[in-house]
């Protein structure tokens, strides 16, 4: 029998499989107990025969989840996962830091370069005979923990000037280690590294140190527009969940600095007013969140309507603050925001309509 552990689609695939099976049973009880559907006894048997040699076959090769239960006890073994490696991570930080000077300068850098190859090579070999994937996500966690403080660690032997530089890197081990694991976390880590090194870029070519990049907003728009576009320049097929987190951080890159901007005009690259400034940034980041909610609507992404819902609410709101907070009482202050609520999901329930609607006339 071949080595299914590490085969990530496949499972995936098995596990989306036995949910399946779990709801239609549901349906077919349901509407047996309604009179609408009744199966014979040998169908019915013949149908469980199959369903059951099919969930045992799967849960023997990718010990998959096949029933709520172990659903609920799968994701509390998640959170351990998690708990476990950021728990195994700060055991490593501060055992070098504690035993660091006993060490020669020789010994310092092979123990890093051990530690970190190392890391990387007992997550290989987990992966190769962990089924669920647990333990495999924990020893990622823990690799790349351990090569963020490799790159440290050298460059404060080598008194290596601090730099952006050492931001790809990190990145290319977090990606490299979210899509060979299926870590999810990990690629939030990549794409935060990138951001951070592209803003820094946009920056000191814009003359600011890149330390300073965030002063200026405007420096991580660039990142914003790679991230938007990354579901459509690489397939995710085998990776659900990794387009959504791209579109997040693209909108968050992208409205966080229109936000700030709305209300801090003069740390803009623009030469102009900053009152003007900051009333063309604050359309554009309505704009952009409407935008966010209409797409995410059509196309069915939840998280880029969510994230766009909150930041049109966060414009509108602080809005408000700075037309009425002064000037009107704080109990009307508060009933207007309320009032604004339920227009707002007013709206949203007849957008909701609108695209059901269409979704009916175009499958007519």
């Amino acid at each position: 029998m071949r080595n299914t552990a590490n085969d990530i689609p496949a499972r995936r695939q098995a596990q989306q499989r036995a949910d399946e099976i779990r709801v239609f049973l549901t349906e077919l009880a349901r509407l047996e107990t309604e009179g609408v559907l009744a199966l014979e006894e040998s169908q019915r048997q013949a149908l469980a025969t199959h369903h059951a040699s099919l969930l045992a076959n799967y849960a023997h090769a990718y010990d998959i989840d096949r029933d709520s239960r172990a659903k609920q006890l799968s994701l509390g073994m998640r959170i351990a996962s998690f708990l476990g490696a950021m728990a195994l991570a700060a055991s490593v930080f501060f055992l070098f830091y504690q035993f660091w000077g006993r060490f020669s300068e020789a010994a310092q850098v092979a123990i890093l370069i051990t530690s970190a190859l190392g890391s990387l090579g007992l997550t290989v070999w987990i992966q190769g005979r962990d089924a669920t994937g647990y333990f495999t996500r924990l020893a990622a966690l823990v690799a790349f923990a351990c090569f963020v403080l490799n790159v440290s660690m050298i460059g404060q032997i080598f008194n290596i000037t601090p730099s952006d530089k050492a931001l790809l890197p990190w990145a290319a081990m977090a990606f490299l280690l979210a899509y060979a694991c299926d870590l999810r976390l990990l690629l939030a880590a990549g794409i935060a590294c990138v951001i951070a090194f592209v803003a820094a870029r946009v920056g000191t070519w814009s003359g600011v140190y890149w330390l300073h990049a965030g002063e200026r907003p405007e420096n991580f728009f660039v990142v914003a527009a790679l991230l938007l576009a990354m579901p459509r320049l690489a397939v995710h097929r085998h990776y659900p969940g990794f387009e959504a987190i791209y579109r997040v951080f693209g909108l968050l890159t992208a409205l966080v600095p229109m936000l700030i901007l709305g209300h801090w005009g003069q740390i803009s690259y623009l030469d102009l007013d900053p009152k003007l400034i900051e009333g063309g940034y604050q359309v554009a980041g309505f704009a952009g969140s409407a935008v966010a909610i209409w797409i995410g609507t059509r196309r069915e992404w939840p998280e880029t309507v969510n994230t766009g819902i909150t930041f049109f609410v966060l414009f509108l709101y602080t809005k408000f603050y700075d037309w009425w907070w002064e000037v009107m009482p704080k109990y009307l202050f508060f009933l207007v925001l309320g009032l604004t609520a339920v227009l707002i999901l007013l709206l949203l329930k007849r957008l909701r309509g609108a695209v059901g609607r269409a979704d009916r006339g175009s499958s007519a």
